[in-house]
């Protein structure tokens, strides 16, 4: 039809090319600010990215998260990685992913010695008290967020419900639930089915448009010899480390047992952080040793009411294993070197992942089908998402949340004696705040610490 713009461009004057500078400086924002899981980060990039900066288009942003969530590791950060790359090439993917890492993984540490140290975090966990039920508003309203913009038909929002179900409660791997969404999208397309069509770029043009339209820049363009450089470089980066510790210090050694264990972890990520908790925690404590269990609860507190990806609570398995076999060395200093290597083994993967499948990625967006499959995902996921938010909405107002198998079905039944009045009201609070006043993620988030710290300063 004349007058319609081409499939998957964008409309409007070109956006102007971003600089590296003020690139770095939204990274560092991202990194500071990115509370409530990857629901929480996902919704907040996309608000900087594509609503505020226009750096990238709706239809691309959600191409590149569908990929991310097929990968192992937490795939707010590979998305970062994946916008970064897109705008600056790797350059700029090593920019996303280590600001989008590093505040968290800077406060992780500190609490990390703070724990080990004194056992006595009093002031911290007043202040998290708060913030623990704003950070489940923010999750929440990133819930609605993302299924606002991808669950367009009846069909989306069923295989949303579907997934939702099949994770909560039937206890479905959140690999079996995308796999089968993405047959489900791809047979749909093939059918002639319009539901599963992928969102379209024809919103303004967006920076990224403008780079990639026409000629695309070299590092985006598919190359055989460029993929095999970097997955060797990343590989010993990511593997070379591990090699080192088990040759100098034998594989029983806590740094070398670390090294490979975290390392296989990083590969069995799927579905992010919660998938890998019960592996790593019954690992960690039941056959290691590391730590206790109850130290495994205090440690997820602390990476979920830190900025950065949840699978930071790793690094916190990492400082205490190391602090409790330090061997000849100081154990501060040795928890210190056990957090680094355990974040090092953990996130490094992640860039493998994405300088190595993104320009292949960035091919098929013009695949109808393959869209179509990917779009399917994206609806999945905002089931899977809910199901986070609604395991975290239990262990927030609840102290005990048990679980029974009724018939093949999973139930999470609350201790209804157990529940705490007042992070029901901050949880209400911020609710009702960021869902009907609009107000913003960070103030939110202020206001719920400053309010659990006068309450707990007020029974205390």
């Amino acid at each position: 039809m004349a007058g319609r713009p081409p499939l998957n461009r964008s409309i409007g004057a070109p956006a102007p090319p971003v600089s590296f500078g003020e690139a770095f400086r939204v990274w560092l924002k991202i990194g500071l600010t990115g509370f409530g899981g990857p629901a929480g980060q996902i919704a907040l990039m996309h608000r900087i990215l594509v609503d505020e900066k226009r750096w990238i288009g709706e239809g691309r942003f959600l191409h590149a998260l569908n990929y991310c969530m097929l990968l192992p590791g937490p795939e707010a950060q590979q998305l970062a990685i994946y916008v970064g790359w897109l705008l600056h090439g790797v350059a700029g993917g090593l920019v996303a992913g280590i600001l989008f890492v590093l505040p968290g993984a800077i406060a992780v540490l500190a609490l990390s010695v703070l724990y080990a140290g004194f056992q006595e975090t009093a002031l911290v966990q007043a202040l998290f008290f708060g913030l623990k039920p704003a950070v489940l508003a923010v999750v929440f309203d990133a819930v609605l967020r993302i299924g606002r913009r991808s669950l367009r038909n009846r069909i989306m929002v069923a295989l949303a419900a579907s997934a939702f179900v099949a994770v909560f409660f039937l206890d479905i791997s959140f690999p079996l639930v995308v796999a089968t969404a993405a047959i489900v999208g791809y047979v749909g397309s093939w059918a002639g089915m319009t539901a599963f069509a992928a969102v379209g770029g024809h919103g303004p043009a967006t920076s990224v448009d403008t780079l990639i339209d026409g000629e695309p820049p070299e590092h985006i363009r598919p190359s055989l010899t460029r993929a095999i450089k970097t997955a060797v470089v990343c590989l010993v980066l990511w593997l070379g480390p591990v090699a080192v510790l088990n040759l100098w210090l034998g594989s029983e050694n806590v740094f070398a047992l670390m090294g490979v264990f975290f390392s296989k972890a990083a590969i069995v990520t799927f579905g992010g952080a919660y998938s890998v908790l019960a592996y790593v925690a019954q690992e960690a404590v039941q056959t290691y040793g590391w730590l206790r269990s109850t130290e495994m609860l205090d440690g997820l507190g602390l990476a979920e009411t830190t900025p950065g990806p949840l699978i930071l609570v790793l690094q916190f398995v990492g400082f205490m294993a190391a602090f409790r076999e330090a061997g000849g060395l100081d154990p501060m200093v040795a928890g210190v070197l056990g957090a680094a290597l355990v974040t090092w083994v953990t996130f490094v993967p992640c860039f493998l992942w994405i300088f190595l499948g993104a320009p292949y990625v960035e091919t098929v967006r013009a695949n109808k089908k393959l869209s179509a499959a990917l779009a399917a995902i994206t609806a999945a996921v905002v089931g899977v998402i809910l199901n986070l938010a609604l395991w975290f909405a239990l262990h927030v107002v609840f102290a005990e949340v048990a679980e029974r198998q009724v018939y093949g079905i999973r139930l999470l039944i609350p201790a209804w004696a157990s529940v705490d009045p007042a992070a029901l009201v901050l949880a209400a609070g911020a609710l009702i705040a960021m869902l009907v006043f609009r107000v913003g993620m960070m103030p939110t988030l202020a206001a719920g610490a400053a309010l659990g710290l006068l309450y707990k300063l007020a029974v205390a």
